[in-house]
């Protein structure tokens, strides 16, 4: 799209690149149909701020649309800027800093920055887009030794609701600065960030799996919690719990099986050591924990790649009490009227360390991550009977991890960090622009 054709004629704008198009929007998550009256297939910065102003102009909301994993719900009218064209990387490796530009994928950048023994705080699977999982934070492999994705920007470049391009650093504009990573896409539309890289070449990582249905999966959580007492602020694990259909579509070793996994990333020694107490738990039905090249950290979660239509939420906690986490295991397990996908992180190490930035709960101990592949009504049938449970421990909920629920933005923010961040979209967004998001109005 070129700019001055969108400031100076109207009606051609109107004609060749308004018109909504399902190949534009495609992205992973399908649950949700967006309907926008207009989508801008930009290029170049100038582009957003072309279909910024223009948008701004007739009070159009504006939503942003790279890969499509964390649509916060279904999206009907307004604007809708497609980066996906936005798609160049480049890396320094003498500073060890990436820049990237809106529509990268972190597959992208762990390629680029590979070569140079470097490694970008991505997170678990290399289709998601870079630029929008920092805004919300960013929980990455290597997250208890390095913190957030957004403890790393170095610099962004947004165009905010008055059509300006913004280079925003923490020097320079501090409160934006803050508000962008945490608040997400409410901010404005972040067309470039500059980010910092670790000196990560390989590391100790996996997952080991266990049949749900021969080995207790309370006895497993209740092994890896107190496991994860043990371990080093730079060791990174996980704990999921898996109840696959019988279907001709899986491989033959997953179908019909309920697999409770835990996942490992490790950079420092002694790896091996580490993961044998999880390796007493019982007989695993596979065990992949080695040695690898960062570039194959993807394979310690082996998320699916293909898109499917999914709805969830989640559960910051201040600690885990297993009994209770055993009831929401309990509840969405093979026997659940849906199947339900369940994650949970240990929090804590650089995670809890304070930065600069919006991103909130970080005293939280564990996130427990629930995902079912049901529509909205029936998925809450499930989910909110086990977030009941959850309820006397829970801090807060994470955006990145609200994987639809947009309808719903208590809990996303403690009250101070809301009322800052309700505070600058007042300054910077009047009008509510940038609605098509998580709320962070007061």
């Amino acid at each position: 799209m070129n700019s001055e054709r969108v400031l100076r004629d109207e009606q051609l704008l109107s004609d060749e690149h308004l018109l909504s198009d399902d190949d534009e929007l495609a992205g992973f998550q399908t649950w949700f149909v967006q309907r926008p009256d207009v989508v801008f297939p930009v290029s170049s910065a100038d582009d957003v701020v072309a279909a910024v102003r223009h948008a701004a102009d007739r009070g159009m909301p504006i939503g942003v649309h790279a890969t499509g994993h964390g649509l916060p719900g279904p999206v009907e009218g307004g604007a809708v800027i497609s980066t996906r064209r936005m798609d160049g990387v480049s890396v320094d490796p003498e500073a060890r800093t990436a820049r990237v530009q809106a529509g990268v994928r972190w597959g992208q950048v762990v390629a680029a920055a590979e070569p140079y023994g470097l490694a970008p705080l991505n997170g678990s699977a290399p289709s998601v887009g870079a630029v929008s999982y920092t805004l919300g934070g960013g929980l990455g492999i290597l997250a208890r030794q390095f913190g957030y994705a957004a403890d790393h920007v170095r610099s962004l470049d947004v165009v905010t609701a008055d059509g300006r391009l913004r280079h925003v650093t923490p020097e320079s504009d501090s409160d934006l600065y803050w508000a962008l990573l945490g608040g997400g896409h409410a901010f404005g539309v972040v067309t470039e960030m500059e980010i910092g890289l670790v000196p990560v070449r390989t590391l100790y990582g996996g997952s080991l799996a266990f049949d749900g249905r021969e080995v207790d999966p309370a006895a497993v959580l209740r092994a890896y919690e107190e496991w994860t007492r043990t371990v080093p602020d730079g060791l990174t694990s996980s704990f999921a719990a898996v109840p696959y259909p019988d279907i001709p579509a899986l491989p033959p070793q997953l179908r019909g099986r309920y697999v409770i996994s835990v996942r490992v990333a490790h950079t420092g020694p002694d790896g091996e050591q580490l993961v044998a107490p999880l390796r007493r738990i019982g007989p695993v039905l596979s065990d992949s924990l080695r040695e690898m090249p960062y570039a194959e950290s993807h394979t310690i979660h082996s998320d699916p790649d293909f898109p499917h239509a999914y709805y969830g939420d989640s559960a910051v906690l201040s600690e885990l009490d297993v009994d209770t986490v055993a009831g929401v295991l309990a509840r969405t397990g093979p026997d659940a009227d849906a199947m339900c996908v369940v994650q949970i992180n240990h929090l804590g190490g650089a995670l809890a360390e304070p930065a600069p930035n919006s991103v909130p709960y970080r005293e939280g101990a564990f996130l427990v991550r629930l995902l079912t592949m049901a529509d909205r009504e029936q998925a809450r049938k499930v989910l909110d009977p086990a977030f009941a449970l959850l309820a006397p421990g829970t801090l807060g909920r994470a955006v990145n991890f609200a994987f639809g629920a947009g309808d719903r933005s208590e809990g996303l923010y403690d009250g101070e960090t809301r009322k800052g961040l309700a505070g600058l979209k007042s300054q910077y967004d009047p009008a509510n622009l940038f609605r098509r998001n998580y709320g962070v109005s007061g």
